[in-house]
């Protein structure tokens, strides 16, 4: 793709979203986003008002556009049939645009738990919705993220909450990767322009760390950038579905943590694997999760969440 070529990007105003757009930015990118709530920070971006479910406007998005990079997807719902409407149907319909628009090239967002279908219905919709990408005779990479923390993250938030309090419960034992969203954003940018060693690829990348964290290793470096020696105990599945139902009892549709999450929680590998890695001469990772830890601590702070 040429750098004046015009790239659409769904999800833009989601945690992921806006780091790609912050990215763009700053290499002077141009960038269409699709939004249901238009922002009035960005006026550098052409924003198209809309959502996956409405065709004029994936038409609009796509329309000129040289790639599409295609981040929103429901991660988190109490109706677990929301993830197929979302995840499945909704990447079909980007894909349906892309191709009706002439836009080849199309990088897709997945996530690590599409390695294990049976275990949550959202990584199962999104293994869904990566075969309809390999199936879509465009020009697509795929790229599965491991659990991705950084400023503006209301999902891993939670465990730095936790570790102000001194404690952070875990699931059973096990290991994950990370990736700093700003480094992800990086990557999905970088990945724009194709070529034969990124097309019809999948790609499970990381913060550099071979092996992964432990969890309880990752509680503790959390509780390091909050400035908290944390207590860190393992709790079996049953306890965890516990809590799953008292959270959706105080939380209500607003609840983090989900039968369905607790699925993929509980599964003792969520490390990215070695032979899915990204070629170093397209991306490797510039943020280190000691360093990104603490620096998501401070925006945390400086943001009064905590």
């Amino acid at each position: 793709m040429s750098s004046a070529g015009k790239i659409a990007i769904t999800g833009g105003t989601g945690f992921v979203g806006q780091a790609v757009l912050d990215a763009a930015k700053r290499r002077d990118l141009a960038v269409r986003a699709l939004a249901r709530r238009v922002p009035d920070d960005r006026p550098a971006v052409e924003w198209v008002h809309g959502n996956l479910h409405d065709e004029p406007a994936l038409r609009s998005l796509a329309g000129g556009a040289d790639a599409v990079v295609h981040i929103a997807g429901l991660t988190n719902t109490p109706d677990i049939a929301e993830f197929a409407r979302a995840n499945v149907a909704g990447t079909q319909a980007m894909i349906d645009a892309a191709k009706g628009a002439g836009a080849k090239r199309f990088v897709f967002v997945s996530s690590l738990s599409a390695r294990k279908p049976d275990l949550s219905a959202y990584g199962a919709s999104k293994l869904e919705a990566e075969k309809l990408v390999e199936a879509s005779g465009l020009d697509w990479t795929i790229v599965r993220p491991p659990a991705v923390y950084g400023p503006r993250d209301s999902d891993m938030f939670e465990l730095f909450k936790s570790a102000r309090l001194g404690i952070v419960p875990l699931p059973p034992g096990g290991a994950t990767s990370l990736i700093h969203v700003d480094d992800l954003a990086a990557l999905l940018l970088d990945l724009v322009p194709s070529s034969p060693i990124v097309r019809r690829k999948l790609f499970e990348p990381d913060d550099g760390r071979v092996g992964g964290w432990s969890h309880k290793e990752l509680a503790k470096e959390i509780g390091r950038a909050v400035g908290r020696p944390v207590l860190a105990p393992h709790l079996p599945r049953g306890v965890l579905l516990g809590a799953a139902k008292i959270d959706k009892l105080v939380r209500g549709d607003g609840a983090k943590l989900t039968a369905d999450r607790v699925g993929y929680m509980c599964h003792p590998n969520w490390v990215a694997r070695s032979d899915k890695s990204v070629p170093d001469s397209v991306w490797s990772p510039a943020i280190k999760s000691e360093q990104g830890l603490r620096q998501t601590a401070e925006w945390y702070r400086r943001e009064n969440w905590l």
